[in-house]
């Protein structure tokens, strides 16, 4: 089993930055692919981020690609995402997620743990 706890957030104005931490508890965190995903009023979960147990491999969603950044800390057992330039449409509800497969995925069935997210809100 893994534990995920989302912080971080609330809201920013649209241009601004916010960053969400993730930290993890119960199985080994480093055996693990780590994921953002977002949740928008009314609309499916979506992928955001995604990173590698190394930390070498890392997707991004074009929606935020070159202004999100997605890193963990291995020894913290935490992930992480800095948020830039945000916008409007980034409001959402921002889960993040643990794969036990060691390839990355994009799909919400590609994920075995589920945090309970943190509310994102960019005002315009």
């Amino acid at each position: 089993q893994v534990q995920l706890v989302e912080s971080g957030g609330g809201l920013v104005q649209a241009g601004g930055s916010a960053s969400l931490s993730c930290s993890a508890s119960g199985r080994t965190f480093g055996s693990n692919v780590m994921s953002w995903f977002r949740q928008a009023p009314g609309k499916e979960r979506e992928f955001v981020a995604a990173i590698s147990r190394t930390g070498l491999n890392i997707h991004y969603a074009d929606a935020v690609k070159g202004r999100f950044t997605i890193s963990r800390d291995n020894v913290k057992n935490t992930v992480f995402v800095q948020m830039n330039n945000l916008k409007p449409e980034d409001t959402a509800v921002y889960y993040c997620a643990a794969r036990l497969s060691p390839s990355i995925g994009t799909e919400v069935s590609d994920y075995d743990y589920w945090g309970q997210g943190t509310q994102v809100t960019v005002s315009s």
